[in-house]
């Protein structure tokens, strides 16, 4: 039983699955940032062309 109950605890003091879920929050965070940025720089260019393209003349 005593074997048993110091498995147990050497489980929940182990820190090896520590970094691999650092490792996935961190790129969530990296891809959430990512992706609003895309989105708000997409959107600011799109009016940017769509600005030149109003004041093109027409041929």
């Amino acid at each position: 039983m005593s074997k048993m109950l110091l498995k147990a605890k050497e489980f929940l003091v182990s820190e090896e699955g520590a970094t691999a879920t650092e490792y996935a929050v961190m790129l969530a965070l990296i891809i959430i940032v990512s992706i609003v940025a895309i989105t708000l720089l997409g959107n600011k260019v799109n009016n940017t062309f769509q600005n030149i393209a109003t004041r093109l003349p027409n041929s």
